[in-house]
């Protein structure tokens, strides 16, 4: 994980509204609004938060018709505290740790991609675990080219060609941070952002 990707995490966390924030979408999904008067602030105040928030890949976000809920991402969280962790510890104590487990991680992630990939190429089902999900979204996102930008219809169509249903793998690919989208155009974010599935349980 970059090191400049762990300082706009610690960033995000280093206000008391955006904690304060965060403990009340950890207990359920809230809109702006009811962020706001919970908190006593105003929607812009909140707004302005949860740009932070989602930046740091620290929000979930769904729409119920005109209204926008937010819940914690937990799995982001979690990486992102295992890479400070990580960033911080020893060098030698970081590869040990390394070496032992690289091993039982690449033979779990051939397991995965053989059980749920077919020999046609396309996707058999999305996993239901996480873990293993995250997996198939990496060699989803790995089939679309690093500083290359794609309209959300090319996009459509790639994951077609693996799965039909290329909505919900098109919003997993976002929320987990394999790929960034603004104004229905898409790309490929760098490696160091993604959800790691190494550090999933």
């Amino acid at each position: 994980m970059q090191l400049e990707k762990l300082v706009s995490f610690h960033k995000a966390l280093s206000d008391p509204t955006r904690l304060r924030i965060l403990r009340l979408v950890s207990e359920k999904s809230l809109s702006g609004q009811e962020l706001a008067a919970r908190l006593g602030v105003t929607p812009p105040t909140i707004t302005h938060h949860l740009v932070k928030l989602r930046e740091a890949g620290l929000l979930h976000e769904w729409r119920d018709k005109n209204t926008v809920y937010v819940s914690l991402n937990r799995e982001m969280l979690g990486s992102k505290t295992r890479g400070t962790l990580a960033f911080t510890a020893p060098a030698q104590e970081v590869k040990e740790e390394s070496d032992m487990e690289q091993a039982a991680h690449e033979k779990f992630k051939e397991s995965v991609l053989k059980n749920f990939i077919a020999k046609d190429g396309r996707l058999k089902s999305i996993p239901a675990q996480l873990k293993k999900k995250i997996i198939i979204l990496e060699w989803l996102a790995e089939q679309f080219e690093i500083g290359r930008s794609y309209p959300e219809k090319e996009v459509n169509e790639m994951i077609k060609q693996v799965h039909d249903d290329f909505a919900t793998l098109r919003r997993e690919l976002i929320m987990h941070q394999f790929m960034y989208r603004e104004k229905e155009v898409y790309e490929r974010n760098p490696v160091e952002v993604w959800t790691d599935w190494r550090e999933l349980h």
